[in-house]
C-alpha cells in the first residue's frame, strides 16, 4: 500500500509526487488519461520555479526542450523587465508544459498509473480508499491534483466560491500554409489577447483569438480551424492561412478558489485548488510552488515527525498566495477588453508601472521570487538539493535531527526548510526553528509509544 495517493498527472501532481519520493514515501499516481498529452498547453517558467526545478536536478532534462529565454515578464502585456531580479534566472524559460511534466515524471520510482479516472473517496481516521479506473486504492494519504474540473472536488463537495466567467477565448496549436512576412519569427510577449501567435517546435504555432464570435459561441462547442482562421485574418490580414487545427480549448475568465486546502486527509493542489484566466504566465508556476509547498510537510506527517500544525500551514501560506493571483489576473482580464475605458485604465496603468518601484514590485511578484511567508525571513538564495530535508549552514546541528537536516558549509548561518525559504540566519533561535519546522528529536518514537 502506498503512503501517499496523488490524483492527477499533470505538472502539480508530478512533482509533488516527485517531492514526496525523495523524502522517502511510497507513492501512486492515478491519471485520467490513457497516455501522456501532447497538448503544449502552458508555455512558460517563471523565475522561481526555473530556481525550484534547478534545486532538484532537473534543468538538464529541460534543456533540450526550451525554446527561449525571456528576459521579462509581462502584465497583460506590458513588459515587466527580470533581467535585475536577484535570483540565479534572471528571466523565464519558454517551455510547452508537456515537457516539463514528462521530465518529472522521468523521475519518478514508481509509474504513473493511466487511464485511471478517479470516480469515489472514501476516507476515514486512518486513510483514504479511491476508486479509478473500476479498481480501489488505498493510501494514508490522497492529494488532489487533479485540475480545475478537478473530481476530488465535486465528490467531497468542498465549496470553491468565485466569479464566472463574463469573456470566453480559444487557445489553439496550428499549422500555417502561408503567414505575413516577419509574423512569429521567434517569441515575444503578447501585444494583444486576440491574434497572439508564439512558434514551437515542428513548426507548430500557438494562438490565442478573441473577438466577437468567441463570444456568441457557446462553451461547449468544439472549435473549428475555419473558426480560428477568421480570427487570425482579421488580427493579421488575408496573407495568414491555417494549414491544420491540431488542438483547441475554450477558456475564460473564471476565478475560483477553494476555501480550504485540506479536507480530512486529502489536500488539494494547482488548478484542483485555484482557477483563473491563464495570463501573466501565473499557472503552472502556481501549482509547482504549491508542490514544494506541500510535499515535505505532508512526508514530514506521514513519516511521524511533524510539528503541530506544520501540514496545516500548507493552507495557511499558499491560500493568500493563489488569492492574490486571482486579484492579478483579474486586473489583467479587465486591461485586455476592447474598450474604451478599459483602454484608458490601461493607458494610466502603463504609466504607473514605467516607475522604477511599481515596475519592480510587479516583477518580483509575477517572477515568484518576492513571494515569502509569514513566519520565514523569504526565499534562500543559496541552492537546496538535499533529499527531501532542510538545510543548515554554516553551524553545528543539535541534537539528532540528521534524517531531516543536511549540513552544508558555508560562511553565513542559515537553515532552508526543503522549499528554499530561509527560517535561521545566525544568531540565538536555532533550536526553535529546528523545532518550529522539522519536529524535535524523538517525537516520531513518542508518538510511537504513546500508540502503543
Amino acid at each position: 500500500m502506498p503512503d501517499v495517493l496523488v490524483a492527477g498527472g499533470g505538472p502539480t501532481g508530478l512533482l509533488t509526487a516527485f517531492e514526496l519520493e525523495r523524502a522517502g514515501l511510497d507513492v501512486l499516481v492515478l491519471e485520467r488519461d490513457a497516455r501522456p498529452t501532447q497538448q503544449s498547453k502552458a508555455l512558460a517558467l517563471q523565475p522561481r520555479s526555473v530556481e525550484v526545478l534547478g534545486d532538484r536536478g532537473l534543468l538538464a532534462d529541460l534543456e533540450p526542450h526550451v525554446e527561449a529565454r525571456l528576459p521579462a515578464g509581462h502584465f497583460s502585456g506590458i513588459p515587466i523587465d527580470y533581467s535585475d531580479l536577484p535570483t540565479r534566472y534572471p528571466y523565464q524559460l519558454g517551455i510547452e508544459q508537456a515537457h516539463v511534466a514528462a521530465a518529472v515524471e522521468a523521475r519518478l520510482r514508481t509509474p504513473v498509473l493511466r487511464d485511471a479516472p478517479v470516480t469515489a473517496v472514501e476516507q476515514d481516521g486512518h486513510g483514504v480508499t479511491v476508486t479509478a479506473g473500476g479498481r480501489r486504492y488505498r493510501a494514508g494519504w490522497l492529494v488532489a491534483a487533479d485540475g480545475g474540473h478537478s473530481t476530488v472536488r465535486t465528490v467531497l463537495g468542498a465549496p470553491f466560491p468565485g466569479t464566472s466567467a463574463r469573456y470566453s477565448m480559444v487557445v489553439a496549436d496550428v499549422t500555417l500554409a502561408r503567414r505575413p512576412a516577419g509574423l512569429a519569427d521567434d517569441w515575444q510577449l503578447p501585444s494583444s489577447a486576440s491574434g497572439f501567435l508564439l512558434p514551437l517546435a515542428g513548426g507548430r504555432f500557438r494562438t490565442i483569438v478573441y473577438g466577437e464570435e468567441q463570444q456568441r459561441v457557446g462553451r461547449d462547442t468544439a472549435v473549428s480551424a475555419a473558426e480560428v482562421q477568421r480570427a487570425l485574418t482579421a488580427a493579421h490580414g488575408p496573407e495568414i492561412e491555417v494549414a491544420e487545427l491540431l488542438w483547441a480549448s475554450r477558456f475564460g475568465d473564471a476565478s475560483r478558489q477553494l476555501e480550504r486546502y485540506r479536507h480530512g486527509r486529502v489536500l488539494f493542489a494547482g488548478d484542483a485548488a485555484h482557477i483563473h484566466l491563464p495570463v501573466g504566465g501565473q499557472g503552472l508556476n502556481l501549482g509547482l510552488q504549491d508542490a514544494v509547498n506541500l510535499g515535505w510537510k505532508l512526508a514530514a506527517q506521514v513519516r511521524g515527525h511533524a510539528p503541530a500544525g506544520l501540514l496545516d500551514s500548507y493552507h495557511d501560506e499558499r491560500h493568500p498566495i493563489a488569492a492574490r493571483v486571482l486579484v492579478s489576473t483579474r486586473a489583467q482580464a479587465v486591461l485586455g477588453v476592447p474598450d474604451p475605458d478599459a483602454a484608458a485604465v490601461r493607458d494610466i496603468v502603463t504609466g504607473l508601472l514605467a516607475v522604477p518601484e511599481a515596475h519592480r514590485t510587479v516583477a518580483m511578484e509575477l517572477s515568484g521570487i518576492g513571494i515569502g511567508y509569514p513566519d520565514t525571513m523569504g526565499r534562500a538564495e543559496l541552492p537546496v538539493t538535499s533529499d527531501g530535508r532542510g538545510v543548515l549552514v554554516g553551524a553545528a546541528l543539535p541534537g539528532d535531527w540528521a534524517d531531516r537536516v543536511a549540513l552544508q558549509d558555508g560562511e553565513r548561518p542559515q537553515l532552508v526548510r526543503p522549499d528554499g525559504y530561509l527560517v535561521w540566519a545566525g544568531g540565538a533561535g536555532l533550536d526553535a526553528a529546528l523545532n518550529r519546522w522539522f519536529g524535535r528529536p524523538g517525537a516520531a518514537a513518542d508518538l510511537s509509544r504513546r500508540a502503543g
